[in-house]
């Protein structure tokens, strides 16, 4: 599977309804299910019960049949939403976020202690948690611009990673994208690193700490500057 193959397929696969995500797909794609059916050489009700919730969810087989339905059928047509969803897909992850793979597992806390970080909560988590990666997220860009089926392509390659807000300013919309994405996707990162000066006059907004503890991810902060922040989990990458 490309990219876009691979976004579509993964967020049907992890949504909490794929029939409704596999809707979603049909219709940006402006494909009917009769034609759909067609081409995959089933009837329109079998369409018609997965995308309700009649049929028992799809497995990867399905999905991957499906997705390259969509695709082809559209190639047929001049290749129009393919091209748009690709470029889109690739002017979103680059301004709005930057996703690194470690070569091998770190324990969280030291990447806490490599940033000079400060725990917020879930504490014990952070020293129980090991990640592969991180990302490093534009929090207005993301809120603003990224729209929740891309949600996935931040956790990288895996879940278990850091995610790194910038542009913070009292860290409760960084954690309310998170848990509104995890209808879409399903998926929590192992820690989360709020990036800003905070202080007991302006501490972390008592929501962002309570969907935190709620969704079990741990919170820290670090006013480390960015460039010297990025170099320091950039020496995890060697």
């Amino acid at each position: 599977m490309d990219k876009l193959s691979m976004t579509i397929a993964g967020e049907i696969t992890l949504s909490s309804d794929p029939g409704g995500s596999m809707k979603k797909w049909r219709e940006i794609f402006a494909i009917h299910q009769t034609e759909l059916a067609n081409f995959l050489k089933v009837s329109p009700s079998t369409i018609s019960d997965y995308e309700g919730g009649r049929r028992k969810n799809p497995g990867i087989g399905v999905i991957a049949r499906f997705v390259h339905a969509l695709i082809d059928i559209d190639k047929n047509r001049g290749g129009k939403v393919v091209k748009q969803l690709e470029k889109d897909f690739a002017q979103e992850r680059s301004s709005a976020f930057e996703s690194h793979e470690f070569i091998s597992g770190i324990k969280a806390m030291d990447v806490v202690k490599k940033i000079n970080g400060e725990i917020v909560c879930l504490s014990h988590k952070i020293k129980e948690e090991t990640v592969f990666g991180y990302t490093i997220i534009d929090s207005i860009k993301v809120i603003l611009e990224v729209p929740v089926h891309e949600y996935m392509m931040i956790y990288g390659k895996t879940p278990n990673r850091v995610l790194v807000f910038r542009h913070v300013e009292n860290g409760r919309s960084p954690l309310i994208a998170v848990k509104v994405g995890r209808f879409s996707t399903d998926m929590r990162p192992s820690m989360i690193i709020l990036h800003g000066v905070f202080t007991p006059e302006k501490p972390v907004d008592p929501i962002a700490i309570k969907i935190a503890e709620s969704e079990k991810i741990p919170l820290v902060t670090t006013a480390m500057p960015i460039e010297d922040l990025t170099k320091a989990l950039s020496e995890f990458e060697k």
